[in-house]
């Protein structure tokens, strides 16, 4: 594995001659957390094979790419530790032991906080990074299973779900306290900011719809609700920062959101619950895990229909690669 490309070589067409993968050429692996089989799924682009696994500690729920591209990290919550990958060559770099119930976590874009959501035991930990270590600097009691996690461009906010008691959670992090929480609907799950801060996206799990709330002044407002489709839950930005796609796990469909008049503009099918999603370079192709039937699926957004399903573990849940399109 310590050359990917070379023993993995890209090949000019998908296996079955279905869809080009030239923006694959690369070779470099996607990976897909496996919650239930606590461990990673890492997959070959060129043939779309499954060639490696790598464990992990118990219950990881989910893996976020560093903003500086050097390390994937899986939060595995029952464990209390987090797995750092090389995103390049797939080979553990490091575990870091002591983190108390990692279930989401969020690099800030200056790479100068880490943030972890303790699903289990309500509460959000603030850890400080100098580019080798983590330091625990304020653990936040927080409202009922806190979920997942955003940060604002200018690494100064931290939102937070609260997926039982239907809030929204702003934190400081230059001072480390909540600065304001909020309402929601039923059983808010993923959280996506717009590109200028001044909009926050809540996809509600317990109902068919996204909450945008404006938190451009010093106390934030619920103005619209976006039907989407049942289950409605993960955000992926679509690299224009013009609009984001959002999976409904129920409804088995991922929908595609403009920024600009919160309305959904397209729809894709994504059979077998789909979780978090990733977008290949150049835009076209869409990843979605698909949780309940143990599969990575494949989008054509522009034929708006899947052209490869990959086998992978149990209850896969996020996705990441090097080869993707801009994360806004």
């Amino acid at each position: 594995m310590s050359n990917f490309r070379e023993n993995f070589p890209c090949l000019p067409r998908l296996r079955g001659g279905r869809a080009p993968v030239r923006q694959l050429c690369s070779g470099r692996p996607l990976f897909v957390l496996n919650s239930l089989d606590a461990d990673v799924s890492v997959i070959d682009p060129a043939t779309w094979r499954e060639i490696k696994r790598i464990r992990t500690g118990k219950e990881p729920h989910h893996l976020y790419m560093t903003p500086d591209e050097k390390s994937i990290i899986v939060a595995n919550a029952l464990a209390d530790s987090l797995t750092f990958i090389d995103p390049r060559t797939a080979e553990i770099q490091k575990e870091v032991r002591g983190v108390l119930d990692p279930y989401h976590l969020r690099f800030s874009p200056d790479m100068k906080w880490l943030v972890t959501a303790g699903n289990r035991l309500n509460h959000v930990d603030l850890y400080r990074w100098d580019g080798v270590d983590l330091r625990l600097a304020k653990r936040l009691p927080t409202g009922k299973t806190p979920s997942h996690l955003w940060i604002d461009s200018r690494s100064s906010i931290a939102y937070s779900t609260m997926q039982d008691s239907d809030e929204l959670v702003a934190i400081d992090l230059a001072k480390q306290e909540i600065k304001w929480r909020i309402k929601t609907g039923p059983l808010p799950a993923d959280v996506f900011g717009t590109a200028d801060d001044k909009l926050v996206l809540v996809g509600l799990t317990g109902s068919d719809s996204v909450e945008v709330f404006d938190v451009s002044g010093p106390t934030p407002k619920s103005i619209k609700r976006i039907r989407t489709g049942a289950g409605a839950h993960a955000f992926r930005g679509a690299g224009d920062r013009k609009h984001v796609y959002l999976s409904n796990r129920v409804a088995n469909t991922i929908s595609k959101i403009d920024l600009g008049t919160l309305t959904v503009v397209d729809s894709y099918p994504a059979p077998g619950g789909p979780d978090c999603m990733e977008l290949l370079a150049g835009g076209r192709y869409l990843l979605t895990t698909s949780r309940w039937s143990k599969k990575l699926t494949v989008i054509d957004t522009e034929k708006r229909e899947v052209v490869r399903q990959v086998p992978v573990g149990k209850s896969p849940h996020g996705v990441w690669t090097l080869d993707h399109a801009p994360r806004q």
